[in-house]
């Protein structure tokens, strides 16, 4: 059973679309949990989109909850997989404090900008490395028409001693519609763009899957 935080103290950084994909890729394999952290509870709309007539289910449950005491409780539900999407900023710490404690691995999304990698490094030094946590930074919102802003964000990140997925995920306008249609990767269109879009979060995936899996090997 494994429990993974989603967290960044910047919002807009793709927090929540990072959480509904990679457990929707999870989601092929085990029996997924999403729980809604975030007060302005972006998954728990989107998921509620998704169960509209017409749209495709998901895979997986989501649920909302912010009480310490459940979220400390999370290694005990009947899931392999806990994937929790955090607010967007410090302010509501003790939540936050709870979850990254009781969590197994934290995942840190990050537009590969200046002013996003700030706060990025900011929440990894005050919340994720005082507490000794395994992580993984992916770069989310890669334009594809520079990517080399990718490689230069993946350098600055890594000279500051964090470590960051090799895989990114690109800007597409259907990660962007995805919440109002109630997609997800594995129920995106079968069109060349929705495809490529789709791909990038399972190669992001994978790479995590196989880290965990090394680790519990080790």
């Amino acid at each position: 059973m494994r429990v993974v935080a989603v967290v960044n103290q910047k919002g807009g950084a793709g927090k929540s679309t990072t959480v509904m994909n990679l457990a929707a890729v999870a989601a092929q394999h085990s029996k997924v949990l999403v729980v809604d952290v975030d007060p302005q509870q972006s998954v728990t709309m989107w998921a509620t989109t998704a169960d509209r007539p017409g749209n495709s289910p998901l895979e997986f449950d989501v649920v909302s909850e912010t009480d310490p005491d459940k979220l400390a409780a999370l290694r005990r539900t009947k899931y392999d997989t806990v994937f929790v999407d955090t607010p967007g900023s410090l302010e509501n710490s003790d939540v936050l404090r709870t979850v990254v404690e009781n969590s197994d691995f934290v995942v840190m999304p990050s537009e590969p900008t200046a002013l996003a990698l700030l706060p990025l490094v900011k929440t990894y030094r005050k919340i994720v490395e005082p507490r000794k946590k395994d992580y993984r930074v992916i770069l989310t919102q890669v334009d594809s028409r520079s990517i080399e802003d990718a490689s230069d964000a993946k350098e600055m990140l890594e000279g500051q001693g964090l470590k960051v997925c090799k895989a990114y995920i690109r800007s597409y306008k259907t990660h962007e519609r995805a919440p109002i249609n109630g997609s997800v990767v594995t129920t995106y269109d079968n069109t060349r763009i929705a495809q490529k879009a789709s791909m990038d979060y399972k190669d992001v995936a994978l790479e995590l899957f196989a880290s965990w899996a090394k680790n519990e090997v080790n």
